[in-house]
């Protein structure tokens, strides 16, 4: 990194925090030691903000350093699939939300079954989720990314590498911005609450959406628009399961039809993304800020997710997740360079610190508050839990730097949760009369299902993945298990209802019912 990128870099970075904290100095507030307060900006969020916060906190490192590094249009797919998402989380479950008066989603759960410990568990899920899969990936896609681009070099500190010799060896240069990035992520979280989270994410918003439109277009540039010498099957959306060196495809056209867009309304019961809509003063307020949200998703995020892979494949062949750093690093002058690093950075610490506050708000209000004690200083209580949950992803970004593909990892891994966690959404909206422990038996069931198909334990048993019914069933795309995983949760809680608990669910699609009291 040359002076100019580093002057840059801190300049930027310093003025998105201000403009921050100029807007969140004098704005109106209530009891600022409460849970709505701290975790719902006191219902103050303007539409402007929830869309800027929703997507920024969903376009991070992981999307477009580990979209890119696959290096084919077809990855696209993801961020159009996410505005259906968003669709149904604007007209479905924001005024499900509202209507109950829910501080968490985890909250409606409660309020549906009348039990306060599925809320628990399915909190925990949530919380297992963050801080094992997307709180590390985050550091680690941020951290690459910047040195992909800057060229910084900080083995000089602790040698060139750390952990040398083990399965979690990591650059240490990357190991030491993904601990800068998780300090500082923490104390927007810690020191913000909800409302300095969003602002400073719609102001990083503004600046990677433009930088990132000119990155494509200065990419595109830099070859002539001409991909002549990419494979056809990275230029095509409609291919089948196979790529030019007969490796199969991250998305296969015909997910699509089955787990895809589950996996895009999974995003409405998870907190970290409807914690931002849930904030406004209404539920006009709130969807239009979603709308504008999907706007976005629809016009910009795929164009500036795919296309620099694909260029950067015809520039240097397939790099994996370098790319887009090493295309930004390459088409982009040092002033930009370091406007551009600044406002990576920026995502990475939105996103950090979005999740930190979700998880700070799924711990006090769906376990504190309910099996401990009321929170009487939540900002404290909250830093407790930021910080652990900090010290953590730090000790995992070496787990995520030892992978192939990190949006592929994120997605697999997430797919334990996601399914299982819908179908307690599901089952719980859907219908009447279910009890919870059963909707909880079928959230495990999912869990344990996925985990055996997906990650072939099955061979644990003696059936090999390579011969027989293990081939067919390793043959099986994992967004396919997805919605395999859902179905059997369903399908599990509502039999073990009948069965064990003598229930019989009642179907209340198109009928109107009062929430049950909490």
């Amino acid at each position: 990194m040359d002076a100019l990128q580093v002057g840059i870099f801190f300049f930027i970075t310093a003025v998105i925090g201000f403009l921050t904290y100029l807007n969140c100095r004098n704005a109106p507030s209530g009891d600022r030691g409460s849970d709505h307060d701290y975790f719902l900006a006191n219902g103050g969020l303007s539409w402007y903000f929830v869309a800027g916060s929703i997507t920024l906190t969903n376009l991070s490192t992981d999307q477009l350093v580990g979209m890119n590094g696959n290096q084919m249009l077809l990855l696209a797919w993801w961020e159009l699939a996410a505005v259906v998402g968003l669709l149904i989380l604007a007209y479905v479950f924001i005024p499900i939300y509202y209507r109950n008066n829910c501080t968490t989603t985890t909250e409606l759960l409660q309020r549906k079954y009348d039990n306060k410990h599925i809320r628990a568990v399915i909190s925990v899920l949530f919380l297992l989720g963050n801080l094992f899969i997307f709180l590390p990936a985050i550091l680690y896609g941020g951290s690459l990314f910047l040195k992909s681009t800057t060229g910084a070099d900080f083995s000089g500190l602790l040698g060139e590498r750390l952990f040398v010799g083990t399965a979690v060896e990591v650059d240490s240069t990357i190991f030491v911005m993904a601990i800068t990035f998780a300090i500082v992520g923490a104390l927007y979280a810690i020191l913000g609450g909800l409302r300095a989270v969003a602002v400073s994410d719609t102001y990083s918003g503004v600046l990677i959406l433009s930088l990132a439109v000119l990155v494509v277009i200065l990419a595109l540039n830099a070859i002539g628009w001409d991909f002549s010498g990419v494979p056809a099957e990275r230029m095509n959306m409609f291919i089948g399961s196979k790529l030019e060196d007969g490796s199969e495809t991250p998305i296969p056209w015909h997910t699509l039809l089955t787990g895809m867009i589950f996996i895009q309304i999974f995003w409405s019961t998870n907190q970290t993304i409807t914690q931002r809509a849930m904030a406004s003063p209404s539920v006009e307020e709130a969807r239009k800020g979603i709308l504008a949200a999907a706007g976005i998703r629809l016009l910009i995020v795929p164009v500036i997710a795919v296309v620099p892979g694909v260029v950067a494949y015809k520039l240097y062949g397939d790099v994996g997740d370098a790319a887009y750093g090493m295309i930004v690093g390459d088409i982009l002058p040092p002033i930009l360079s370091g406007a551009f690093a600044a406002a990576i950075a920026a995502a990475v610490l939105t996103t950090f610190n979005s999740i930190l506050n979700a998880s700070a708000a799924l711990y006090v209000c769906d376990f504190h508050e309910s099996y401990i004690d009321e929170a009487r200083d939540v900002p404290k209580l909250s830093m407790y839990v930021s910080v652990a949950m900090t010290v953590l992803a730090i000790a995992l970004v070496p787990v995520f730097a030892s992978q192939e593909s990190i949006i592929n990892t994120v997605q697999q891994l997430y797919g334990l949760l996601s399914m299982p966690i819908l179908s307690a959404f599901i089952v719980g909206l859907a219908f009447r009369n279910v009890s919870a422990w059963a909707a909880i038996l079928g959230v495990v069931t999912g869990v344990v299902a996925y985990a055996v198909f997906s990650f072939k334990l099955y061979r644990y048993v003696g059936i090999s993945p390579s011969e027989g019914l293990g081939a067919s069933l390793a043959s099986v795309h994992y967004i396919h298990y997805m919605f395999v995983t859902l179905v059997v949760s369903i399908g599990t809680a509502l039999l073990t209802n009948l069965i064990i608990f003598g229930r019989n669910a009642e179907l209340t699609i198109g009928r109107s019912a009062p929430a049950a009291a909490q």
